[in-house]
């Protein structure tokens, strides 16, 4: 699929001209969350426009945010995450570059941010998304919601008024990025008895997706696609090895939204719970190192259903952190925007799969086709 205007540079690549110049600010791209109970409805409509996700579903999930009082944590998080790249970037010499954040799926919604920007002035902006893997949904339909919102405003106050938006690279191997979920890991591990600690499993959780939006993740990258879960394995693997120890890890699913009929990526963090029981394991660790900061979908599916199942089940159970505002997070960051205002500042990343590239093919990750659509 071609791209338009609104992501040039998303597929065509960034020159190495390009200097701290001529970037004006940078824009935190979040999912968003209810802020109460009347936005839920509205909110996970928002999400799921156009997948085909039955409305029982749509009630069932919207339950959970109601049993947490209606208010999703993301919000404040994304706040907090702000504030303490404000904080940073003034501390190493990036203060001249104005922080905006915007959502895809509720307020404050993208559209707002970008008509802010107009106003402001700015003329170029690099974007980091709360998602640091390849796929569809965690990245490609980000930049066509940047692409629509530039298109939607431009028809407001002209194309020439909307400021440019590049990306950053994903970062699921940045050392950033690992190090607060291993610093996580130790910290859950502790929380268990001591007499049993080394029994434990740890057990990574990252949101599960299509099968068929797995095999094309990354597909222009790499013919054999696959990327979206070969790099949830990487990071895994790269934050087993700074934990240390003789701790066994799998990678398991949760979340699954989709139709009974279609395939996910399996086996789901409770189905997995059931097996390690029934092979004798008696305590485990978990960590959603898929998701950058502990919200709705970690705090129900793993604190609450996940919890219970290893209640159930007479399993120690402990959950480690996500990376949230982690100063070593916060400093991947601002290390990200470095290395694209100056191309010789290192660009770092852990294992053998190296650094990802700046931009994306063309018909990378595409949209999956509903049957009997065009």
């Amino acid at each position: 699929m071609p791209a338009r205007a609104g992501v040039a540079a998303h597929h065509e690549g960034v020159s190495d001209e390009r200097r701290a110049a001529e970037y004006d600010a940078v824009l935190l791209h979040g999912f968003g969350g209810p802020e109460g109970p009347e936005d839920v409805m509205p909110y996970l409509e928002n999400v799921t426009r156009g997948r085909g996700i039955p409305r029982e579903r749509l009630e069932e999930v919207s339950e959970h945010y109601l049993h947490l009082g209606g208010r999703s944590p993301i919000n404040d998080q994304n706040r907090a995450l702000l504030a303490a790249m404000r904080e940073d970037f003034a501390a190493h010499g990036l203060g001249h570059l104005r922080l905006y954040w915007g959502n895809r799926n509720w307020h404050p919604f993208l559209a707002d941010v970008v008509r802010e920007m107009v106003a402001d002035g700015v003329r170029r902006v690099i974007a980091f998304p709360t998602a640091g893997f390849s796929s569809y949904s965690s990245c490609r339909q980000y930049w066509e919601d940047i692409d629509r919102v530039r298109t939607e405003v431009a028809a407001e106050v002209g194309a020439d008024a909307v400021p440019v938006v590049d990306k950053l690279r994903h970062f699921y191997n940045h050392p950033g990025y690992v190090a607060p979920y291993a610093e996580g890991i130790v910290a859950a591990l502790n929380e268990l008895p001591e007499p049993r600690r080394s029994a434990a499993r740890i057990v990574f959780t990252a949101h599960s997706i299509p099968t068929r939006m797995n095999e094309t993740s990354g597909i222009g990258q790499d013919p054999a696609g696959g990327l979206y879960a070969a790099e949830m394995r990487e990071t895994a693997r790269l934050v087993a090895e700074q934990v240390a120890g003789p701790w066994e890890w799998d990678l398991v699913w949760q979340s699954r939204s989709g139709p009974p009929s279609q395939p996910w990526l399996e086996p789901d963090i409770l189905d997995h719970l059931d097996d390690l029981h029934a092979q004798g394991v008696t305590e485990v660790v978990l960590s959603p190192i898929g998701f950058v900061s502990d919200h709705v979908e970690v705090v129900w599916d793993l604190d609450t259903e996940a919890a219970e199942r290893a209640a159930e089940l007479g399993m120690g159970f402990s959950r480690a952190a996500s990376a949230g505002t982690h100063p070593a997070f916060v400093a991947m960051i601002r290390q990200l925007v470095q290395e694209r205002l100056d191309p010789t500042v290192p660009r770092r990343s852990l294992g053998e799969r190296g650094v990802a590239p700046d931009v994306c093919a063309a018909d990378c990750c595409p949209r999956l086709r509903r049957p009997g659509s065009e």
